[in-house]
């Protein structure tokens, strides 16, 4: 037992302090129905979300009705304390549509809470596009809404998240729907699942 603890200790040495940091998910009840959830993305650990930037397709405008996605992606920039230059950017599941928008970010403090605009199931085979736009709360009182390039502009926003509990928001999950072919109806971007750490 002794030589386990040794063990141990000389590991710690090694690779320095481990850091736990308890996460509470974050979500809203308006996200789009499409899709498979990628894999969960987080900040390292210490840092926390105080920017974000989106991945957004233009309008399609053609004769025959153009297939539009909308949001495809959700980027994360993490630091250690508002207003750092060094920062980590992290994402889940990314849509294959779009450009990445410039970085929008918390004039102070972390990002805390989201809100999403989806538009609404359409009927009778019109263009479906699921999420368009996101925005959020920021511990030092602001609210960030996202560039949508006017693009993003169809459905409503939805509630608001819940708040974070501990510090800031430091990882996120993301429901995204694959390219459906040339014959199908893409939507890419669908729901997202924050998460808060102390």
């Amino acid at each position: 037992m002794h030589h386990f603890f040794s063990m141990m200790f000389s590991l710690l040495a090694i690779i320095g302090p481990v850091s736990v940091q308890s996460t509470d998910e974050l979500k809203v009840k308006n996200g789009g129905p499409w899709g498979s959830w990628g894999s969960k993305d987080m900040c390292p650990s210490g840092t926390y979300a105080n920017a974000f930037s989106l991945k957004v397709e233009s309008f399609i405008d053609n004769l025959f009705g153009g297939d539009d996605t909308a949001l495809n992606g959700i980027r994360l920039h993490c630091v250690d304390r508002p207003g750092s230059r060094d920062y980590s950017a992290i994402a889940s599941a990314v849509g294959g549509w779009g450009e990445w928008s410039d970085v929008q970010s918390c004039p102070s403090g972390f990002l805390t809470a989201f809100q999403l605009k989806v538009e609404s199931r359409q009927e009778d085979g019109d263009d479906d596009t699921a999420a368009n736009l996101i925005g959020f709360k920021c511990s030092g009182g602001d609210v960030v809404y996202g560039e949508g390039k006017n693009w993003g502009n169809w459905g409503d926003f939805g509630d608001w998240s819940p708040t974070c509990e501990g510090k800031g928001i430091c990882g996120l999950q993301t429901r995204v729907e694959e390219s459906q072919g040339s014959e199908g109806d893409d939507t890419a971007l669908n729901d997202v699942i924050m998460f808060c750490c102390d």
